[in-house]
């Protein structure tokens, strides 16, 4: 049985879709590098590194939109985009877990 089919894309511009993978790259390296949750310190470590040059690619992705004179960020169409890409499940990893009854 087959998986089942996720939501097509909403339509981006290049830049747009540059944004979101961008984005989703750090947030990706934030929840690796969380202390609210398990993890060494050099996965950690290596996390930090990686997370400079992702930022860096996420700040010319927003340089570049600007340019192009695209000086909204369509939320709705945006926010959709990082649903389908499983955003929220990716994005909660940079939360802190729930706390224990301790």
């Amino acid at each position: 049985m087959l998986p089942p089919e996720l939501p097509p894309l909403p339509a981006l511009t290049r830049a747009e879709g540059e944004l979101i993978d961008r984005y989703l790259d750090a947030v990706d390296l934030l929840g690796r590098i969380n202390p609210g949750r398990h993890g060494d310190t050099y996965a950690g470590l290596r996390a930090a590194q990686a997370l400079v040059a992702r930022a860096t690619e996420l700040r010319d992705a927003l340089a570049t939109m600007h340019q192009r004179g695209e000086s909204e960020l369509h939320a709705p169409t945006l926010a959709r985009a990082l649903r389908v890409l499983d955003g929220e499940r990716r994005t909660a990893r940079v939360t802190l877990p729930p706390a224990t009854g301790s």
